[in-house]
């Protein structure tokens, strides 16, 4: 199209900008607590490289950060107070190598030194992806984790590999599901967890042990949990590694029941379980500093993977396993023991933010039970965050806490809480009725330069009465340009977010970001609807077998209310966007004129076209089966499908609407969008298909993500300009 360009500018928070800012993971700080690393990722256009680096700061004063190039990336992780392991492939060995960097603090100075040099290794693993380092200190052992073959031989998977590739065919043959989960095909290997031995002799020479034990080999157990489980999937003791793994005696396409297990850095004895094998999934098992326990978070119902998050401790000296926050409603994420395992701090969605919490920890009972008689104090964690998304939580020493917080505002940045015992004591003084009065002391600031001189908006929050009565929350964004008392109109944007149990909460995001649409001068307007988290667990719930029903009264009402209180917004230039289960809502609203969104444009990223079809075509058939009722043939599943399966109002469709799909998406496989697309065409509806043959179910190369946003805007500003003859021409087009 002619004349269309993204906005650009140095005020201004462009796409482009999006994709080149630094992206800053967890900060993981040292054993002493007084060093904190974070690996940084950059992308540059100009290059079209990813720059990778590790930065070191220091958390007692202002010195640093020092920021040390990975040239060839890797993964980093603290070996003691003074040195970071890192491990790095090496493409032509097809191995993977760990190296050892110096830190030198002092008073004055930060520094960081390869040692020994590059050229040198602490030591080689015989395969090229090993992951997910924990170090176990004093017992001098690397736990991580490596895809084996069924053998679970760590040395011999360059042999197997080679038989593999030059098998004489390509056929994948399966006689059990997963075949295909998220954005790739099952192929005989499988995850599971390692121990080598490294540790630091009185010479002060790192020494890496050349046995490799896979401490889950026969148990049929596979950890991390595939496919996004990593590092939090297990977690280590001096003696021992707590782990979760989905129960190897279920069909994992249909089953979501995870045990957690406790076994030795050998694997020599049989893991022995923990869990009371009638749960749902679990989640981030943690040990305290002593070691004599563990927490973890359950949720109850198998097949249902949004259920509430409730925390579990299990005392392993005296046997007893029980729930800690049953009364709660709101799903834990992240748990850590405090130094002396009297409290727990955990993360927790809570009204569209991840807060940090914290909660005592009672006498264990006399007996395993899911529902203990405890104290009110003990019943509903307190809050000590109120804005942002509080991820990696660590307990260090000298009274500290310290988690990484990400915003609408920007990435990752580490934060440090001081006086836990002050805080704890306070707690117990005011039986449960406790509000901390401190704040966190930010440590670092990644994106601080970057961002200089573009102003990122917080989201503005609203609330109104939905469906049934309900409060249904939202915010917006206001636009790059506004200003208060400005009677100019804006387009209007409503967000549309997937799951559907999911939420638009304060969190950074390098896909679907606020500001980022903000900056192209959009009103954004994100609804909460019923099926969102983090508003308690009924309402989450209450999007089952309801799809089409209270979140789009939510999203008509929400809307509406938007409208009212924000007069600025144009409703005769208003689109939608939404993806995975808000390309489900713009294929409804599509069919569904008489709900009144008057919108110009829709985009529709991975969504439901035919909702049965999902049922029969996704690779984890348990999140079809709960949210519809069960399989696609059910009678009570096909009466609910018939209701609110889009296809079925395909002839009402009229609306202009952009259809992005990724082939390598097999959450909602890509005949989904090209259906849309085919459906749109053969109707006379301006449309067009955006197919990513390299992506899954989100837009992950920096490329595609650039593109995704110009065909987005492009899309948009095609149907909302006025009195524009090329815009008409190829609106009839």
């Amino acid at each position: 199209m002619s004349g269309f360009n993204l906005k650009t500018g140095k005020d201004r928070f462009s796409p482009k900008d999006l994709i080149e800012l630094p992206r800053p993971d967890a900060g993981k700080a040292n054993a002493a607590g007084d060093l904190v690393l974070a690996s940084l990722s950059k992308y540059s256009f100009e290059d079209k490289k990813n720059h990778k680096s590790l930065v070191v700061t220091s958390l007692l004063s202002a010195i640093g950060p020092v920021d040390f190039p990975l040239a060839n990336g890797g993964e980093a992780f603290w070996l003691d107070d003074r040195t970071v392991g890192y491990v790095v492939a090496n493409e032509e060995t097809k191995t993977a190598g760990i190296y050892s960097i110096s830190v030198h603090l002092t008073n004055e100075t930060l520094d960081l030194t390869s040692d020994p040099p590059a050229s040198v290794l602490l030591g080689k693993f015989p395969t090229a992806s090993p992951s997910n380092f924990r170090y176990a200190a004093k017992a001098g052992v690397l736990v991580f984790s490596e895809n084996v073959y069924e053998d679970g031989d760590l040395t011999k998977v360059p042999e197997n590999d080679e038989k593999w590739q030059n098998r004489g065919h390509t056929a994948l043959v399966y006689d059990d599901t997963f075949e295909r989960h998220w954005d790739t095909w099952t192929v005989p290997k499988r995850p599971s967890l390692f121990t080598v031995k490294l540790y630091k002799d009185a010479d002060k020479h790192w020494h890496f042990g050349d046995k490799f034990y896979n401490v889950l080999n026969g148990t049929g157990h596979h950890t991390p949990v595939e496919p996004f489980g990593g590092a939090s999937d297990y977690d280590v003791s001096e003696n021992y590694i707590v782990y979760t793994t989905k129960d190897p005696d279920l069909p994992e396409a249909w089953h979501t029941k995870q045990n957690v297990y406790l076994v030795d850095f050998t694997g020599s004895q049989k893991p022995r379980e923990l869990t009371s094998s009638k749960q749902g999934a679990t989640r981030n098992p943690v040990f305290n500093a002593q070691g004599d326990k563990v927490a973890w978070v359950e949720l109850d119902e198998d097949g249902y993977e949004s259920d509430r998050g409730k925390v579990v401790i299990y005392d392993l000296k005296k046997d007893i396993r029980y729930t800690l926050t049953q009364p709660w409603d709101r799903s834990v994420d992240e748990l850590a023991f405090s130094q002396e395992s009297t409290f727990l701090y955990l993360t927790a969605g809570d009204h569209a933010r991840s807060k940090l919490f914290v909660l005592p920890i009672p006498d264990t009972p006399d007996e395993s039970t899911t529902h203990p008689s405890l104290p009110p104090k003990y019943f509903t964690p307190q809050p000590l965050t109120h804005s942002g998304a509080v991820t990696a939580l660590q307990i260090l020493p000298n009274d500290r806490l310290i988690f990484s917080r990400s915003s609408l505002q920007g990435p990752n940045d580490v934060f440090v809480i001081h006086g836990l015992h002050e805080l704890e004591a306070d707690f117990v003084k005011t039986q449960g009725n406790f509000k901390w009065k401190g704040t966190p002391e930010q440590i670092t600031r990644f994106t601080e330069k970057a961002l200089v001189g573009k102003t990122l908006r917080p989201p503005e929050d609203f609330y109104f009465e939905g469906a049934e009565g309900k409060q249904v929350h939202g915010f917006v964004v206001k636009p790059y340009g506004w200003k208060e008392g400005d009677r100019k109109k804006w387009p209007g944007l409503l967000f549309i977010h997937g799951g559907p149990q999911g939420a638009w909460d304060d969190r950074w995001s390098t896909r679907w970001n606020p500001n980022a649409f903000a900056h192209q001068e959009y009103f954004v307007v994100a609804i909460n609807p019923t099926g969102s988290t983090t508003f308690g667990q009924d309402f989450t719930d209450a999007i089952a077998k309801d799809w089409g029903g209270k979140p789009f009264v939510d999203l008509q009402k929400g809307w509406k209310y938007a409208l009212d209180k924000y007069p600025e917004i144009d409703p005769d230039r208003a689109v939608a966007a939404g993806a995975s289960w808000g390309g489900y809502a713009i294929n409804w609203i599509q069919g569904h004129p008489e709900y009144g969104f008057n919108f110009k444009a829709l985009v529709c990223h991975d969504g439901v076209f035919d909702a049965t079809y999902n049922g029969y075509s996704t690779d984890e058939l348990f999140f079809f089966n709960h949210d519809w009722g069960g399989r696609p043939w059910d009678k009570g599943t096909r009466e609910v499908l018939e209701k609110y399966n889009p296809i079925n109002y395909v002839h009402k469709w009229s609306t202009p609407q952009l259809v992005i799909h990724g082939s390598k998406d097999y959450r909602l496989p890509e005949t989904d969008g090209i259906g849309a697309f085919h459906a749109l065409k053969q109707q006379g509806v301006p449309t067009r298909l955006v197919i990513f043959p390299d992506e899954n179910h989100w837009v992950l190369n920096h490329g595609n993500s650039l593109k995704w946003n110009y065909e987005v805007f492009r899309w948009f500003d095609l149907f909302l300009r006025k009195d524009n003859a090329d815009a008409d021409v190829e609106r009839k087009n």
